[in-house]
């Protein structure tokens, strides 16, 4: 009973965890998570945001690109499975908290030479063990509680990692299929210029057989045809660069590109107000914030199961054998033993080294807690700079709107005024050349607005609710 008795009193101390007990940072006030950007922008609202948001563009393609990207992207799946690692180590974490147990069988066969005084004489002899050991240690400074705390911390960070390259995965997805739109665009603009500058220049080399113009004339229309011809080009190798990293970003080899997209030659916009929401709701919603607070916590508990270390380990010890001569003798009441006793020990903390590892935990969390401030303060830099950034662009793509309005009608009069021998060809050339970078910074500027969008919703931090779970594309071969 005496026995009984102490060691219920060690398992009673098992309560007491050394180490800080984890407390969440506090918020900041909302005075300074409120986005100032949204007072004068008229392009948001302070609406909740959606959490699909590539809904809001409307755009069937994008939808299904980007439902295929959280599917099947190698990062996303990375990321899945660092997750699962994760809970694997939980499961080797709580496993510290239970007994070990170790079955043995054992058969040995001696022989031994004895000498009675009449001569050597010799006998063999057979032996037969069963055993049973088992060993639980008292967690009585929490040092193994301390651990399961961490594990659990680090598979939160994991799911909130997840979370993240979801995030970034669909704004990638979507940046990506903008810039084949907007690049597609572009050389579309590109070879209309080119039509556009071919008849120009048809339209010089008559009037240079009519006596009218000089070789001059013609060469300088030439000049033009042929720029017109490399931006071709340089967009239209830009739309298939594009098209390639859209494939890889949903899974698939670059040669597997999508054809819808590859068609696509209006960048996707949402045309209406973008909700989003307010700056706490922003914070617990990014993913790295999260990520941060939860590896923040971990790291607190890793002091714990530091500082565990320098205090004794007490385990119970206990064993049960059977021992016989023979198989039959297993089992039988006399061959029984059995042994249990507590055994302690002690890494002699005074060496210094476990200490150190204290203090180097310390440091960590503190670490932690930096990036998790860190952290904080990116995500509202990184909202406010795409509000703001998402402005700039709306009101660009409206000035460039009018100018390239005017810039056709400019470059239609000079037309037929050259065409009527009012203007000089110099003054057609200089229309001319005005409308084609008219036309080309408005297709700018719209892929700039989309791309403002996109980054705009990164920010946010939604997208990754309700995700598919990451799957492997299966090659070709094996469908």
């Amino acid at each position: 009973m005496k026995t009984l008795t102490s060691t219920l009193a060690l398992l009673a101390l098992s309560a007491c965890a050394v180490g800080p007990n984890y407390k969440t940072p506090a918020p900041l006030p909302p005075a300074q998570t409120s986005l100032i950007e949204t007072a004068t922008n008229t392009a948001v609202t302070s609406a909740p945001v959606e959490s699909q948001w590539w809904h809001l563009f409307d755009d069937p393609v994008l939808d299904r690109l980007v439902i295929r990207a959280l599917e099947h992207n190698t990062d996303v799946r990375i990321a899945a499975a660092n997750l699962r690692r994760a809970r694997g180590a939980l499961s080797e974490a709580r496993a510290a908290s239970l007994p070990t147990t170790t079955t043995s069988g054992q058969y040995t066969r001696s022989r031994s030479v004895v000498n009675f005084g009449q001569g050597l004489t010799g006998f063999t002899q057979d032996s037969f063990k069963l055993g049973f050991d088992a060993n639980y240690e008292l967690d009585l400074f929490g040092g193994v509680r301390r651990s399961i705390e961490a594990s659990r911390g680090e598979i939160e960070v994991a799911a909130a990692g997840l979370d993240a390259a979801r995030v970034s995965i669909a704004a990638e997805t979507a940046l990506t299929y903008a810039n084949a739109c907007s690049t597609g665009a572009q050389a579309q603009v590109a070879r209309e210029t080119v039509a556009l500058q071919e008849k120009t220049l048809t339209l010089t080399q008559r009037l240079l057989s009519g006596g009218r113009n000089t070789q001059r004339d013609v060469d300088q229309s030439v000049v033009l045809v042929e720029q017109a011809r490399a931006q071709a080009a340089s967009f239209e190798a830009e739309r298939r660069a594009s098209l390639y990293a859209l494939a890889v970003l949903t899974g698939d080899p670059p040669s597997s590109f999508d054809t819808d997209a590859a068609a696509c030659i209006t960048p996707p916009q949402v045309r209406k107000p973008i909700a989003i929401g307010d700056g706490q709701a922003m914070l617990a919603r990014r993913p790295d914030v999260r990520q941060a607070e939860r590896q923040l916590a971990a790291d607190t508990a890793r002091i714990g199961v530091a500082t565990a270390s320098l205090y004794p380990s007490i385990s119970i010890l206990g064993g049960l054998s059977s021992t016989g001569l023979k198989p039959s003798d297993i089992g039988t009441s006399d061959s029984f033993g059995y042994s249990i006793g507590p055994l302690i020990s002690w890494n002699f903390p005074f060496s210094g080294a476990a200490r150190a590892r204290v203090r180097q935990s310390k440091a960590t969390a503190e670490g932690s807690l930096a990036s998790f401030d860190k952290a904080v303060l990116t995500a509202l830099q990184e909202t406010e700079q795409a509000l703001a950034r998402l402005k700039g662009a709306i009101d660009r793509e409206a000035s460039l709107s009018r100018a390239m309005k005017a810039s056709d009608s400019a470059a239609f009069i000079a037309e037929k005024r050259f065409g009527s021998g009012a203007d000089s060809f110099l003054q057609l050339l200089d229309a001319q050349r005005s409308r084609a970078d008219a036309r080309a910074a408005l297709a700018d500027a719209q892929a700039a607005r989309a791309e403002a969008q996109v980054a705009l919703f990164k920010a946010l931090g939604g997208g990754w609710e309700g995700a598919p779970d990451p799957v492997r594309v299966p090659p070709q071969g094996d469908k």
